[in-house]
């Protein structure tokens, strides 16, 4: 049978009591920015460069000079380089509600297109994010009329004092695993010894399997479904191997200055105490840009004006967060589409 279609004044009339606790969430947040001496700042979303993470895919396009001579160009995947470069500018604290687009993404909790907002504060530590995160969520449910954020069967009270845990702390709870004995200093990882610690527990791997993925199928199928029940979860310190854009904690060089924000099990937000360091991030680049042409058979170019930019940039901590998502929860909406004013056809 084929579905209404959104713009069915039937089925817009049902989905418009969501759509404006969208704008009511947005205005509260952005209400929320605005007592914080935040600017909200316009970033472009075409871009020499979407993005250098392995399994971050891009939309291209050709831009067509004056002189009909092409340049490859990309729809941007976030808009974090222009707001470093923002901040490189003197901007101190800057957020964003971006129109960004990921390819091989669409589902339940994902559109290729969709709106991230993110936002960035100069000298401060990267934990006051936890707190933005936090209060963003006791916005938005105000705003829908909720007391609590819910997605299926779960429920998350944003009230309630946040969970925090280290992602070591939560592998052990949740899947008994000992990730950081898996770990050396850096880039070092030790598949072998997590392919036999996930085999212990019962969880699947491969022989070409790398570190990064076991460690995801371990995060997928055994840790995420258990965060953010009841209360926000604060998943922090992520290993050094997987937070391409973070600083390495001063204490565990294994581990970085990396957290994500879950609620009902779904991840809400990703944030970093960034990285500015221009030698080592061009590293971390070339490496994620060689796994990417190793998986998929392509690469992305690096932003050089970024990585420029990244030698007069005051340390920084930033963040970006679904705020789809976190309309969805507000909302209990079943899915994202339900949440967006025009879905992608």
């Amino acid at each position: 049978m084929t579905e209404t279609p959104w713009w069915s004044p039937s089925r817009h009339a049902d989905r418009r009591p969501v759509l404006l606790a969208r704008n009511r969430a947005q205005a509260a947040i952005r209400g929320f920015l605005a007592e914080a001496d935040f600017i909200e700042v316009d970033p472009p979303a075409l871009v020499t460069s979407p993005g250098n993470e392995a399994h971050l895919h891009a939309f291209a396009t050709d831009l067509i000079g004056n002189d009909g001579a092409s340049r490859r160009m990309y729809l941007h995947t976030s808009p974090e380089f222009a707001m470093k470069k923002l901040l490189a500018a003197g901007e101190r604290r800057i957020f964003s509600f971006a129109h960004v687009w990921r390819n091989r993404e669409r589902g339940v909790r994902h559109s290729p297109e969709f709106t991230l907002l993110e936002w960035y504060r100069a000298a401060e530590d990267y934990t006051v994010l936890m707190d933005d995160v936090a209060e963003m969520a006791r916005r938005a449910c105000l705003a829908a009329g909720s007391a609590v954020l819910r997605f299926g069967d779960h429920h998350c009270d944003p009230f309630a004092p946040v969970e925090r845990l280290s992602v070591a702390e939560a592998f052990a709870r949740h899947a008994g695993i000992d990730l950081l004995a898996t770990l050396g200093p850096g880039p070092q990882a030790d598949a072998p010894a997590l392919a036999a610690q996930a085999a212990a527990v019962g969880v699947r791997t491969a022989p070409d399997d790398t570190w990064s993925d076991i460690f995801s199928r371990l995060l997928s199928e055994r840790v995420e479904p258990q965060l953010g029940l009841g209360r926000l979860t604060m998943l922090d310190r992520y290993p050094a191997v997987e937070a391409a854009l973070a600083r390495a904690c001063t204490d565990d060089p294994r581990e970085a200055e990396r957290f994500e924000a879950y609620a009902c099990g779904v991840e809400l937000a990703n944030g970093f105490g960034e990285l500015t360091d221009a030698a080592e991030q061009r590293r971390r680049f070339e490496a994620e840009m060689n796994e990417k042409a190793r998986i998929y058979g392509e690469r992305y170019p690096i932003d050089e004006d970024f990585l420029a930019a990244l030698a007069v940039m005051a340390e920084s901590c930033g963040i970006a967060l679904g705020f789809d998502r976190l309309v969805m929860l507000a909302t209990a909406a079943p899915r994202l589409e339900d949440v967006l004013w025009a879905p992608v056809d």
